[in-house]
């Protein structure tokens, strides 16, 4: 089938490409030309692509197909493009194509500068790194679009035809471009061992069409296939045996190695001691326990895990060494510790420079070297002497270039080998459109990869062209209608039409809108257009000058042009206009305005005025209500609303009052609006301080013991504080309580009420005989007084004769002179602290500027040799 549709689909694309390339202005011999040579290409690949798709689900057939359809394409339409020039590919210019995965076709000159730049550039980065010149056999360039590596050696040098027979292939209108017109002849894909029947073309071969006698995966089913299509899967079980011997292959026939065996069972560790319920392919396992078999020995245990057989001979016997292993024992038992031999460890260390200078002992040896050496830093720009086991790196940063020449290298103690720059190269590329995304380089950025699609409206006619060059290239041309539908109002009565590029022609019927204001427009219909096709946009071309007064298409309607009656801004009765409905002119009627305020209490005394918020530009507000407001308060309240008049209810009133407590210790202040909202009780509770009532009892000193509560104290004679009873002389004196001393006064006939304060309780108890033995003694002493200054002296009776008035003077003005001293030494003191802590604070401050002078002069110093050293070395 293949084979014998092999020549027409390259007859026709060659012709149509052949007219492409001419002229446009010649149209009657291209489509004279198209009447005699019929395109049967879409119908040869239609085919094509039928019988890959019913043989196999692979899609690389496909995918070679379309391509080769694309390319064919492109030629027939002129569309081939140079990704690296961006130009147009003529029919007599040098070719060559990438024959590895893309097939994009490049000029040749610019394919060979390309390769030489790279390999140029490659060569100059290995050079810069290896500081050795590369060889020229492993030098490679990449393929500008598919970014696939050549050697150096496979640069092309000659132009060739598709498939590589014919050098400089001549040039045939009846052929396609850049093809010899031979069979191509080229080894097909899986090395079948064919070759491609179909005329030398671009693009990958097709699959094989040869008919083969081939097995399905499984090799169950045998049955005849193309070769390019000979693999297949016969759709039941696989059957084939698993790598556990026990088991088949329960997957549908496929291709490759069957999976791992996942039957679950009961399996046995390595050592026998777990059983587990594992997949077939997970059988062989090891637990987690230890072996703990007693060795041969018969004093250690095995320490191996999980193992089979045996489980050998114990570690410890036979020739045994110190752990330096300088001394040998030999004849010891297993379950001797060796003896340490004293000498030096010498282990090599970590380090692999150094030794352990330990002396011999168990254990590992220390993981960090601490022997000081002299080490220089990654850069060579700084040496210094620290432990082996510490990196020394400098704070230096690096001023090289890196590869792409135009980044430093800026890392800190750089070894010299500088790392590829990082940075992102965002150059914009030669199509205009895309922005570099490699990291940044040398020479010039590889051209944009992506390719762009040129199709018709439909989509069913389409190339595709290098990005950058969808502006050069015109639109297909496509026999079939338009699929398009009409956005206007009139799509169900506009005629059908072909498919074209760009917007579709306007419609010609009458509009017919209706406005909004509930008119129709009479005018030509104008309403919206389907947009063009968006992949890409035509060359700028002159603008014609539109002529018409109808409204262009897509535009909206002109405003109505009919008369109706307007009303004023007031909507007052009686003073409407006629006007054009479309002109938005607004008048005042010079009435009053007579809108409510926004008080809703009152109404605007303002001539007929434009409010804010309505269609006209210059509206103001009505006019403002200054009155006072009036309204009640819900609940009642006497202070009035503070507010202008003001729509809807009054603020809660948030006046101050004043509330004592009950028992008048303290005085509470509460909003109006929260005080007037509570009910009496609720008033009586908030009015009470929560404290003690500080209220006294009417029948004795004492305050009221109950909180603080309205109303009189309760039971102010049942007093139960503690109250000091004496009698008559105030010598006897015990405790009662306040009651009972006010029952004692009431039974007296006494109201407590009269009893004074210093003398409550005094009196109700009787005098006894020791109470009069107790007055009788001061009498004695009073005597022995009077009798005693007689005997005194003369001195005696002149500072006794001194009043005390005059004692208490003199002993105020002893007291203020010692008093004025006191302070006088008080002040004295704290001056002379004052003057001690500025001097300390002076005398620190100066010696502490001398002490950083000389440190910054002796680490000068320091600095001055150290440079000194390393200017000399």
């Amino acid at each position: 089938m293949l084979s014998s549709a092999t020549h027409p689909p390259h007859r026709s694309p060659q012709l149509s490409s052949d007219s492409d390339s001419d002229s446009d202005s010649n149209t009657s011999h291209s489509s004279s030309a198209h009447q005699r040579h019929p395109d049967l290409s879409s119908s040869i690949f239609q085919s094509y692509l039928t019988h890959s798709n019913s043989c196999s689900s692979d899609d690389h057939h496909h995918q070679d197909l379309i391509k080769i359809e694309s390319f064919l394409t492109s030629s027939r339409a002129g569309a081939l493009s140079c990704l690296i020039c961006l130009e147009r590919i003529k029919p007599t210019d040098p070719t060559w194509s990438c024959s590895a995965r893309c097939f994009a076709i490049f000029h040749l000159l610019c394919i060979q500068s390309w390769a030489r730049q790279s390999t140029t550039l490659a060569a100059s980065r290995a050079s810069a790194r290896a500081a050795v010149v590369p060889d020229d056999n492993s030098l490679v360039w990449p393929c500008p679009k598919c970014r696939v590596e050549y050697l150096k050696s496979q640069t092309p040098k000659n132009y060739y035809c598709f498939c590589g027979k014919v050098e400089d292939p001549p040039r045939d209108p009846w052929i396609l471009p850049h093809s010899c017109g031979e069979i191509c002849g080229r080894s097909l894909k899986y090395d079948c061992g064919h070759f491609c029947l179909l005329l030398c073309h671009p693009g990958p071969c097709p699959a094989c069409p040869k008919l083969v006698r081939n097995k399905c995966f499984c090799g169950k089913l045998e049955d005849v296939r193309r070769c390019g299509l000979k693999n297949f899967s016969c759709k039941g079980a696989c059957g084939k045996l698993l790598e556990c011997g026990a088991h088949r292959c329960g997957e549908i026939c496929h291709d490759g190695v069957c999976q791992p065996c996942r039957a679950n069972g009961s399996y046995r560790c390595r050592c026998g001691k777990a059983e587990m319920v594992r997949e077939c392919c997970e059988r062989d396992f090891r637990c987690n326990g230890d072996c703990k078999k007693m060795l041969s020995c018969g004093r250690h245990c095995c320490e191996r895990g999980c193992h089979e057989g045996e489980c050998g001979d114990c570690p410890f016997q036979g020739k045994r060494t110190c752990p330096c292993g300088k001394r040998v024992y030999e004849g010891m038992a297993c379950d001797v510790s060796v003896p340490l031999c004293g000498a030096t460890c010498d282990k090599l260390l970590s380090c692999g420079f150094h030794r352990c200078p330990e002396r011999c002992h168990h254990g590992p040896c220390v993981e960090t070297c601490r022997t000081v050496v002299t080490k220089f830093c990654r850069c060579g720009s700084f040496k210094k002497q620290v432990p082996c086991y510490q990196e020394l790196t400098c704070e230096r940063k690096c001023q090289k270039l890196r590869d792409c020449g135009r980044h430093a290298c800026k890392r800190r103690c750089c070894d010299g080998d500088c790392p590829p720059c990082s940075e992102i190269c965002d150059r914009k590329l030669r199509c205009r459109n895309h922005k570099c995304p490699a990291p940044c380089h040398r020479g010039a950025c590889a051209p944009c990869p992506l390719m762009v699609r040129i199709s018709c409206s439909c989509g069913k006619t389409h190339f595709e062209v290098p990005c950058g060059t969808e502006t050069e290239q015109k639109p297909p041309k496509c026999p079939k209608p338009c699929p398009v539908a009409p956005l206007c109002r009139h799509a169900p009565n506009c005629k059908p039409h072909r498919c074209h590029y760009g917007a579709c022609p306007p419609c010609r019927l009458i509009c017919g809108e209706r406005y909004s204001c509930g008119h129709e427009c009479q005018l030509r219909c104008h309403g919206p257009k389907p947009p063009p096709f968006p992949e890409f946009t035509l060359k700028p071309k002159k603008k014609k000058g539109n002529y018409l007064t109808e409204a262009t298409p897509g535009s909206s309607c002109p405003p109505c042009p009919e008369l109706v009656l307007r009303s004023c801004f007031g909507q007052h009765i009686g003073a409407e206009r006629t006007m054009v409905c479309s002109i938005s002119a607004e008048f005042s009627c010079e009435n009053l305005c007579g809108n409510p305020l926004p008080c809703g209490n009152h109404y605007c005394t303002y001539v007929c005025h434009p409010l804010k918020g309505h269609s006209s530009k210059i509206g103001e507000s009505c006019e403002v209500c200054n009155l006072p407001c009036e309204k009640g308060r819900d609940p009642h309240c006497p202070h009035p609303c503070p507010m202008r008049c003001h729509p809807g209810e009054c603020p809660p009133c948030k006046a101050l009052i004043r509330r004592s407590c009950h028992c008048g210790s303290m005085v509470h202040v509460f909003e109006c609006k929260y005080y007037n909202c509570m009910s009496e009780k609720e008033q009586m509770i908030a009015r009470s301080c929560k404290g003690p009532c500080h209220r006294k009892l009417p029948n004795c000193t004492h305050l009221c013991p109950e909180t603080c509560h309205p109303g009189s104290c309760p039971f102010p004679d049942k007093c139960s504080k503690k109250v000091t009873v004496r009698c008559g002389c105030q010598t006897l004196k015990k405790e009662w309580l306040c009651q009972d001393v006010q029952a004692a006064y009431c039974s007296s006939g006494c109201d407590p009420k009269d009893i004074p304060k210093n003398q409550f309780g005094v009196g109700l108890l009787p005098c006894d005989s020791d109470c009069k033995s107790k007055v009788k003694v001061p009498d004695a002493e009073l005597h022995l007084r009077q009798v005693k200054p007689r005997e005194e002296k003369e001195s005696d009776k002149a500072n006794n004769s001194i009043s005390k008035r005059r004692r208490r003077k003199q002993r105020v003005h002893e007291e203020e002179n010692v008093s004025r001293v006191q302070k006088i030494g008080g002040v004295a003191r704290r001056i002379l602290m004052l003057l001690m802590i500025a001097a300390v604070v002076v005398a620190s401050a100066y010696f502490g500027y001398k002490a950083l002078i000389s440190l910054s002069d002796w680490m000068n110093q320091i600095e001055t040799r150290q440079r000194r050293r390393y200017s000399r070395a």
